[in-house]
């Protein structure tokens, strides 16, 4: 499903850039501007600076006059309003509306919502797109009418006014978590391989090493050792110990006893 983020009238440059780095960390790459402010704005140093990194999508990012035009190839429309409306779409929660979307629950509830034989009976690719208006006024009650639904992010009801790039990267993170349930998410990148696990013989070993250095520096009373060794030995066991780890104890252990040997 072809995904388009739309900034309509945005006012901050840095905005932009902001954007497409949301954009891009979630895997999205079609921005189009509506009537930006500044008609250079996605060469403005400003704009660079925030995307950092995300240049290929500034690079394929479009400028255009109307609403019209960005909307081309799209046929569901998302608008972003923290404000409610009296007449026009549903408002629902991002992860609400998307579940909706992706499990074909909409045509019954939607029906009222202008545009809805859309949302009914999409075109083969289907196109959807986020608007989100000016960083100054919002959204137009005009461009928010003609979507299906009004996403609004849950907020702090005593402060709920979010950064346009914030609003964006919450958004294309919830329906790229949506798409994840079609096999189109990202997997969590796991940790570096810890190293291959040291045996029991291996642990022994360094266990013997560690009661010879314990011994030389007084810590360990060969006479009576109580359950020293038996405790490090859960302790040591508990911990999984690799192979490099168990070179590293005993480089500890070789280190105590040549302290003991030059303090004779």
């Amino acid at each position: 499903m072809r995904t388009r983020f739309i900034l309509i009238q945005t006012s901050h440059a840095g905005n932009v850039g902001a954007t497409a780095r949301a954009m891009k960390t979630m895997g999205f790459d079609d921005l189009v501007l509506v009537a930006p402010r500044w008609p250079n704005v996605l060469r403005k140093e400003e704009t660079i600076q925030r995307a950092s990194g995300a240049l290929d999508v500034l690079a394929h990012a479009r400028i255009v006059a109307t609403l019209d035009e960005a909307l081309e190839g799209v046929s569901h429309l998302c608008a972003t309003a923290m404000t409610p409306r009296d007449f026009g779409p549903p408002t629902r929660t991002p992860r609400q509306h998307f579940e909706m979307l992706l499990n074909n629950e909409l045509s019954a509830l939607d029906g009222k919502a202008p545009g809805a034989d859309l949302a009914r009976n999409p075109p083969p690719e289907t196109g959807v797109a986020f608007l989100f208006g000016s960083e100054r006024f919002g959204m137009a009650n005009e461009d928010v009418y003609r979507c299906h639904v009004a996403l609004s992010i849950p907020t702090n009801p005593q402060f709920g006014s979010l950064n346009l790039g914030a609003a964006v990267q919450v958004i294309a993170y919830e329906w790229r978590q949506a798409l994840a349930t079609r096999g189109e998410g990202f997997a969590v990148q796991e940790s570096a391989p810890q190293g291959e696990r040291a045996d029991a013989a291996q642990v022994a070993g360094m266990l013997a090493h560690w009661e010879q250095a314990l011994t030389g520096i007084g810590f360990l009373d060969p006479a009576a050792p109580k359950k020293l060794m038996p405790r490090l030995n859960q302790l040591f066991n508990r911990a999984q110990l690799t192979q490099e780890e168990i070179h590293i104890l005993r480089g500890v252990a070789k280190s105590m006893l040549q302290a003991t040997q030059a303090n004779r």
